[in-house]
């Protein structure tokens, strides 16, 4: 197969273009992007575009976005060695971690990315993430992918996407994996950390699973919760998942109040996993006496896996019409190398 790769252009900051008279940002097509970075036309392999027909703020994405850009990937799979996102930051861990369930058997290298500082403005970040995201996206050994996995490519550094969160909204260093190394260090040579990458195994050929169940929020505990705001979201119409963002290893009040409501959800057959607030660090359930009533609820443990995962997960799961007890199975485990599941 030529080394051909195709950038999915969905918008984002990375394609945005400075009034320089009002100071205002608008956005613009691929073509106005290309124009700013004339070294994409340096590569030796053959570059093609998608874009979508209004580029969309990452705020606005859902799960119907995922979907469509699955089914892009899909439709375009067998022409391609790589594939490029062009994204908005704000909610790029929560995509990458989406797709990295969605796109399954997967064998080529899918790399999301974009910028801090609009492409058109002089000191964007935009034009080295992109230009780095399309040579890794395109390097092959024997004729496969180096990084057959769904990735992100910020400021020097290729992170497994479902292991990422956004965690600064200022520097050019906006996301980190704290719980997973990087799959590749850039600086003058791209240096790939392989036994961290995932190699597919076997003889199965790619699929798309698009069936996700949105029905799943998440609650982040804070001293002084109150009863009716836990109840108030537990009786949420239609809730089917629940991630619950805890202290530290997995701590929460011991109430009997909070958590006479969380059993009586589960009951209820409403899914909660447990997950920390920190941004490194696992959930050690039963490690303190503060973390023995969440497991006695029946909650599930979620590991070192981050919330933007766990989410992701959940909907992906859910979609899948699951027994609770299958569900409690295979979140507990790694799919697609979302999560490390510790011995305690």
């Amino acid at each position: 197969m030529e080394n051909k790769v195709l950038i999915i252009y969905t918008g984002g900051t990375i394609g945005m273009i400075e009034n320089h008279k009002t100071g205002a940002l608008s956005s613009v097509d691929f073509s106005k992007i290309k124009k700013s970075i004339p070294e994409i036309n340096r590569f030796n392999f053959k570059i093609d575009t998608i874009e979508f027909e209004n580029p969309i703020d990452s705020s606005d994405i859902d799960y119907k976005f995922w979907i469509k850009l699955a089914k892009i990937i899909e439709e375009n799979y067998q022409k391609y060695i790589g594939f490029v996102i062009l994204h908005g930051t704000d909610t790029m861990s929560f995509t990458g971690s989406a797709l990295s369930f969605m796109l399954q058997n997967l064998n080529k290298a899918v790399v999301l990315t974009g910028s801090q500082l609009p492409i058109g403005m002089l000191r964007t970040d935009g034009k080295e993430n992109l230009i780095s995201a399309i040579e890794i996206a395109s390097k092959t050994a024997n004729g496969q992918s180096i990084v057959p996995e769904v990735c992100i490519y910020f400021e020097n550094k290729l992170f497994r996407a479902n292991r990422t969160i956004k965690y600064n909204a200022e520097y050019f260093n906006a996301f980190a994996s704290e719980n997973y190394p990087t799959l590749a260090n850039i600086g003058i040579d791209i240096k790939f950390n392989y036994k961290y990458i995932h190699y597919k195994t076997g003889e199965s050929k790619f699929n798309i699973n698009t069936k996700l169940n949105p029905n799943v929020g998440i609650l982040k505990i804070f001293p002084g919760i109150t009863k009716e705001f836990v109840k108030s979201v537990l009786n949420t119409p239609n809730l089917k998942g629940l991630v619950l963002e805890t202290f530290g290893s997995g701590n929460a009040t011991t109430k009997k109040w909070f958590l006479d409501l969380l059993a009586k959800a589960v009951k209820n057959g409403i899914i909660i996993v447990n997950v920390t607030q920190c941004i490194a660090g696992s959930i050690r359930a039963g490690k303190y006496e503060t973390g023995l009533g969440l497991i006695k609820a029946g909650i599930f443990n979620g590991y070192d896996i981050t919330s933007e995962a766990a989410i992701t997960k959940l909907m992906f799961l859910l979609g899948q019409n699951l027994s609770q007890k299958d569900i409690k199975n295979k979140f507990e485990i790694s799919l697609t190398g979302e999560i490390t599941k510790i011995n305690l």
